[in-house]
């Protein structure tokens, strides 16, 4: 039972590590991009949550797997 618990804890740790790191670039750069180019707003806002909601599934398919775990 706490092998599982374990398993169960790494899946959604892990799994979560690399979107989390992702969606905070991609702020980042898009903070940087709009800050040299307000006029820009429009045209980066869009993609960068496209991107960040691309990146986000990633950490709910981390989540399903950590449920599937028995």
């Amino acid at each position: 039972m706490d092998t599982i618990m374990l398993a169960k804890a790494l899946a959604i740790g892990i799994g979560s590590l690399g979107p989390g790191f992702g969606i905070g670039f991609i702020g980042a750069k898009a903070m940087e991009a709009i800050g040299r180019n307000p006029e820009a707003t429009g045209k980066i806002l869009v993609p960068m949550l496209l991107i960040a909601a691309f990146a986000e599934a990633i950490a709910i398919y981390a989540l399903v797997i950590a449920f599937s775990i028995k």
